[in-house]
């Protein structure tokens, strides 16, 4: 088999258990794992708890399946674990469901040999073999699965120079970019946060010869999160503290900040968190920020601008991608061309605007609820290395507009207010430009949503984003009602970007 290939020594049953952990963590739906060895080589024990730690049950049954041949599981990922020992020939695979078992879910093959060559090129091969008392795990394998597993034993191995090799590994949460998070436990200590942030994959060019990431300045490795945590952990804002660093590879372990939302239990806006929320912004904006953040000693991030290219880019992708939704084929020239103009008119009018740091994302996902405690430390800040330095309404409108739960007029209004009292508490305010603004960068940030919400439908297959749009169109019409944003309503209005209807 051509390919990559790596060992790991496995000194006895425990780290043959922490391997399975370690591919469960990498594994994904469509992923094929062939485990392959002599009987008593360990095979069944990592089957057992990588199907464990995708459950998250440590006590789980996990039966050997050698007489049923396959056995299903329901963890995070569908698994289903098969033993072929007893297969009399390898199109008996087809009577099993292995292509429906990778259709929508992960397979664990043992005696994969039995299968001929049935199971998928890019299958992630795991060879057991004894050495005395102890094991060699031998991970070979081309694509994606590989790559992952590798990867995630790169993982274990950071945790291990934190001196917490021996922990347990449970999934915690990914987002809409490559980054993802587990929950790292040991006896004795406060469970912990593992991020993986691999270095950010451009796209094509799409103007000017550079890639949208590039334009609209998203954050392209781990440096960034690093940096900016640091400066607002030293400015006393509760963003995770970091216990461990490697800047090379993007992983992070971090302080657990907690486990409770920002919303109420039944998902919907507590009053009370939006206004102290706002009112840890007015603290953010009352302060300077260096635009060049420290890493690490010799590393240092730059934090970008917020500048025009990036809010039109953004804009952009309402007509790249909603117009083409909602009108059934793609946004005329003279639809492209009003739009921009209407757009770099209203952003003219940012240039007497206040600029600071702002977080982009500042709305409920990133936060966390601390009731036990007070003041704005109640509140805990997670993912913030997309920051930039641009207008402070944006993320007032990132909050009081939360994309992802609706936010009533009236919340809307009290998170507001709440911001603007308390900058007026803290010394001279122009309030009059800041409510202009936040119109602005509310009707900017919601014209962007709908593009992005119709693009992880169409591109990126997520459907379940769509029923959001409703929320979006109406916090753009209440952006839209500011006198100063008359000419972008007539736009909208005029090409139907604000009706309720679904093509």
């Amino acid at each position: 088999m051509t390919g990559m290939a790596l060992e790991r020594f496995l000194a006895d049953e425990v780290a043959t258990a922490k391997l399975g952990e370690d591919l469960a963590m990498a594994l994904r739906a469509g992923d094929a794992i062939a485990l392959r060895g002599d009987l008593g080589a360990g095979k069944s024990t990592l089957a057992r708890a990588l199907i464990r730690a995708l459950a998250d049950d440590a006590g789980l049954e996990v039966p050997s399946p050698t007489f049923t041949l396959v056995q299903s599981y329901e963890t995070r990922i569908p698994v289903h674990h098969f033993d072929l020992y007893r297969l009399s020939a390898p199109d008996e695979l087809d009577e099993l469901g292995l292509d429906d078992a990778l259709g929508q879910g992960a397979a664990l093959v043992e005696w994969p040999e039995r299968a001929g060559d049935r199971l998928p090129a890019n299958a992630l091969w795991v060879d057991l073999t004894e050495q005395g008392e102890s094991r060699v795990a031998r991970l070979s394998g081309q694509g994606p699965a590989y790559d992952r597993a590798a990867r995630s034993l790169a993982m274990r191995d950071f945790l291990a120079a934190a001196g917490w090799g021996d922990a347990s590994r449970r999934h915690f949460v990914g987002d809409a970019s490559a980054r993802s998070y587990e929950i790292v436990s040991l006896p004795g200590q406060m469970p912990r946060v593992l991020m993986n942030s691999p270095r950010l994959v451009l796209g094509p060019p799409v103007r000017d010869g550079k890639p949208y990431a590039v334009i609209a300045h998203t954050a392209q490795s781990v440096t960034a999160f690093v940096a900016i945590d640091r400066a607002l952990y030293a400015a006393g804002v509760s963003v995770p503290m970091i216990h461990a660093q490697d800047l090379d590879e993007g992983f992070l372990l971090l302080e657990h900040l907690g486990s409770e939302g920002f919303l109420s239990k039944d998902g919907q806006p507590v009053a009370e968190r939006y206004e102290a929320a706002a009112e840890l912004l007015a603290m953010m904006h009352g302060r300077e920020w260096p635009a060049r953040m420290e890493a690490a000693p010799g590393a240092f991030h730059d934090v970008p601008p917020f500048d025009r290219d990036a809010m039109l880019i953004e804009a952009d992708l309402l007509v790249d991608w909603y117009v083409p939704w909602i009108t059934g084929g793609p946004a005329s020239d003279d639809l492209r061309a009003g739009y921009h103009r209407v757009w770099n008119a209203l952003l003219d009018r940012l240039a007497g605007s206040e600029y600071t740091l702002m977080l982009r994302d500042f709305h409920s996902p990133n936060i966390i609820w601390r009731a036990e405690r007070s003041g704005l430390d109640r509140l805990g800040i997670v993912d913030v290395q997309d920051a930039l330095i641009g207008p402070a309404a944006y993320d007032v409108a990132s909050l009081a507009m939360d994309a992802r739960v609706t936010v009533p007029p009236e919340i809307e209004r009290r998170t507001v207010a709440a911001y603007v009292a308390a900058r007026h508490a803290a010394g001279a305010f122009d309030e009059a430009g800041f409510a202009e603004a936040y119109a602005v960068m509310a009707a900017q940030r919601n014209s962007k949503i709908l593009g992005i919400f119709v693009r992880l439908e169409k591109r990126d297959g997520k459907p379940y984003y769509l029923k959001h749009l409703p929320r979006i169109r109406d916090y753009l019409r209440r952006a839209l009602a500011h006198p100063a944003l008359a000419s972008l309503k007539e736009f909208y209005m005029a090409h139907g970007l604000l009706e309720e209807r679904v093509p």
